[in-house]
């Protein structure tokens, strides 16, 4: 058996796992589980809140609004869906989309550890503050003045943070040093770190 192979075959006992999760109280509302998708071998794994409403109904990540803008983020410098691994930090959609308690996401916490173990990203890009909380422990830490820097984390992984597309759909300007421009600023660093890592090289941005 090849590893991709088998780590295929561990993702899909994973997200088997996660179908059957009681684990919350988030289980007793869902829909659908919202594992992830997108491919197990590359250097970067996207990292969101939780599932939305669309998300929920269609079992897929990034779906909704949220998600249309950002696959149109993506297209923007040529990375596809398929280029990268998307998820949550939680798996079921949240009521009325709050933000998910410390509770959910400690339940919820050992299939995205598992994911990237199975995944081995080089880089996280966490969308948005919970995410970005998640991953980076600081006190204080605010995502408007955190954005587009890149943090150490477990095992020599590094988070690189940016806004969550739901956030982008209520600030819709373009001007210049709007979350939008920022964005596309922040887009293009990915890619260039896609490339780098791709490549064999040391993230430098």
């Amino acid at each position: 058996m090849t590893d991709y192979v088998k780590r295929k075959e561990l993702l899909l006992e994973l997200n088997s796992s996660i179908s059957d999760c009681s684990l919350c109280p988030l289980s007793s509302s869902r829909t659908n589980t919202v594992p992830g998708e997108g491919s197990i071998e590359t250097p970067v794994v996207f990292v969101g809140e939780g599932p939305g409403a669309d998300e929920d109904a269609s079992g897929r990540p990034f779906v909704g609004k949220a998600g249309e803008l950002f696959t149109k983020i993506l297209d923007s410098v040529r990375l596809s869906r398929q280029d990268v691994f998307i998820t949550n930090i939680v798996k079921c959609r949240p009521p009325k989309n709050r933000v998910p308690s410390a509770e959910e996401q400690r339940a919820c916490s050992p299939y995205l550890l598992s994911q990237l173990a199975i995944i081995k990203p080089k880089l996280i890009v966490a969308l948005g503050a919970t995410a970005l909380s998640y991953f980076v422990e600081r006190d204080g830490l605010q995502i408007t003045k955190v954005r587009g820097q890149l943090f150490d984390w477990i095992g020599g992984i590094k988070v690189f943070v940016m806004f969550h597309p739901s956030y982008l759909l209520r600030n819709a300007s373009r001007a210049p040093g709007s979350p939008k421009s920022l964005t596309w600023e922040d887009i293009q660093k990915v890619r260039k770190m896609y490339d780098q890592l791709l490549a064999g090289e040391e993230i430098d941005i």
